[in-house]
């Protein structure tokens, strides 16, 4: 149901006149569920040894309880991302933050790894409802030109720096507390957000339609099929015939879905979005570069915990100049983005993570943090800053209004998909190069192991010690190299296929193309 033409018309008009301060507490709603969401994704890093060892998990099966929530957020952000349109963009924006909270609640409360990876996946459906829906905020709320370049700027600074973030206030939490904290800590966050907001953010004009449940299911069970047979590869190898009859589902899943977005009237995955080349080529550089950043987040705070010996709160505090180096990218490229447009920052920012994540190829047991970590970290921190701004700003140039809310959805699915996506072929690569590396340490270690380390290795499986080390670098050092591919590839989509016309341009400017909010 729509609102009357009259009460867009007062919409827009009392969004305009806000100004000021409204903006700014507006902003701040905004970009604190953003944060909350992605802080999320990283958070939970952290805790992952404690994690693992509390509720017996695997290294490689660790990756489910990153990608429960990826899939679901990723799959359901488009159905999210129709909801705002269709029910109005402030009161889906609070159901998914409540669904969030109660999701953390029950995820921190889990006594077991099925009950938690249960309450992730839905902590993500509670993300994929809230996040799209506070982009599309933005665009709905900011005028189109300097003021929205600057709102976009601080969302891709929190999107992007949240990551850093989630692993300090992760770090700290198990350090002092538990690591079921990283999950308890949304609660009063998001409660505070959902009391916020009717104050700060008017509700936006509906817009007729219909909900694609279809698309939405098959998407999202089509990309769990896929994420499951490559982590199934990296456990058991790649003859294994439930990995291979999970490819071969995944694949005709997602051709149902192609077909079933191809009819439906009003798909959850509007295909018109991609012929548009800049918006194409947007799409496919944040599915490269999600795939790149959680891949690093991951191997590497195992890393620094089991190899360098790390604290949870030294691991935290040796990730925080990330934020502030993302913080300076988003900086650069938001002050520079009129003059020269988003495509320099794209190559750029995609060619300085390549560095760094090729750097990181380079890390062995006798790597130290200052040596061998924190120079790449903040390379590929700067390249990502430069990224998520531009990519957040081509994504959303020029579209309808009433696409917004699916525009910035698929914005978000990319990233999110991306990154489940790419961390599960990232595992499997660490799973393969850890198992070769692992026939050369086993005899080693049981020349020297005493009898109660074999017996503990053939109930665990886990090599202890310099042993162990061995086997986790050489399968994080295969997974850097791929994630440094990855980033390659997403460096050549922008120089190739990104084009910036005069008219993106002036609207960067808030030139004559330029619109106010709607």
């Amino acid at each position: 149901m729509s609102s009357s033409p009259q009460q867009a018309s007062a919409e827009q008009t009392t969004t305009r006149d806000a100004g000021g301060g409204g903006n700014t507490m507006a902003l701040l709603v905004i970009a604190s569920c953003q944060l909350m969401v992605v802080l999320d994704i990283t958070i939970v890093n952290i805790a992952l040894p404690h994690i693992q060892s509390s509720l017996g998990f695997s290294t490689t099966s660790l990756a489910w309880v990153v990608n429960a929530y990826t899939l679901t957020f990723g799959g359901l952000l488009l159905l999210g991302g129709r909801a705002g349109d269709i029910l109005g963009r402030r009161r889906v924006f609070v159901f998914g933050v409540l669904l969030f909270v109660l999701a953390s609640l029950l995820g921190g409360l889990s006594q077991n790894s099925g009950e938690l990876l249960a309450a992730r996946a839905l902590q993500g459906v509670g993300g994929a409802i809230a996040s799209p829906t506070s982009l599309a905020l933005i665009s709905t709320t900011f005028r189109e030109g300097p003021e929205r370049n600057r709102a976009f700027g601080v969302f891709a600074g929190v999107s992007a720096g949240g990551g850093a973030i989630g692993l300090l206030m992760g770090g700290i939490l198990v350090e002092w507390l538990n690591w079921r904290w990283v999950l308890f800590v949304n609660v009063p966050i998001g409660l505070l957000i959902v009391l916020a907001t009717p104050r700060w953010i008017r509700e936006s004009e509906r817009h007729a339609g219909h909900f694609d449940i279809t698309g939405a299911l098959t998407s999202t069970v089509g990309m769990v099929l896929l994420v499951y047979g490559f982590i199934r590869a990296a456990q058991e190898g790649w003859r294994d015939w439930l990995t291979l009859a999970s490819f071969a589902a995944a694949v005709l899943v997602l051709a149902l879905f192609v077909l079933v977005e191809r009819r439906s009237r009003q798909p959850i995955t509007p295909l018109h979005m991609f012929r548009d080349r800049n918006r194409a080529g947007t799409y496919g550089i944040m599915l490269c570069l999600a795939a790149a950043i959680f891949g690093m987040f991951f191997f590497l705070t195992l890393f620094v915990q089991d190899v360098l010996g790390f604290s949870p709160l030294e691991a935290g505090f040796a990730f925080l100049p990330v934020s502030a180096v993302i913080a300076v990218g988003a900086g650069l490229a938001s002050r520079f983005l009129p003059t020269y447009g988003p495509k320099p920052f794209m190559v750029v920012g995609a060619v300085l993570a390549a560095a760094g994540l090729s750097w990181l190829t380079l890390t062995d047991v006798d790597s130290t943090y200052l040596g061998s970590v924190l120079g790449p970290m903040l390379v590929f921190s700067l390249g990502m800053g430069m990224e998520f701004v531009s990519l957040t700003l081509m994504a959303l140039s020029d579209v309808p209004v009433q696409d917004t809310g699916a525009a910035s959805g698929l914005l978000n699915a990319m990233q999110q998909v991306g990154g489940s996506l790419g961390l599960s072929i990232l595992v499997t690569m660490f799973g393969t190069a850890s198992r070769n590396e692992a026939k050369d340490q086993i005899p080693a270690f049981l020349a020297q192991a005493t009898p109660a380390e074999r017996i503990r290795f053939q109930r665990t499986g886990q090599l202890p010690g310099t042993w162990g080390d061995h086997v986790l670098t050489a399968g994080a050092s295969a997974a850097f190299v791929m994630a440094a591919i990855f980033t390659v590839v997403a460096a050549l989509i922008a120089l190739v296929v990104i084009q910036v016309r005069p008219s993106d341009l002036e609207r960067l400017k808030g030139g004559a193309g330029a619109a106010g909010p709607m």
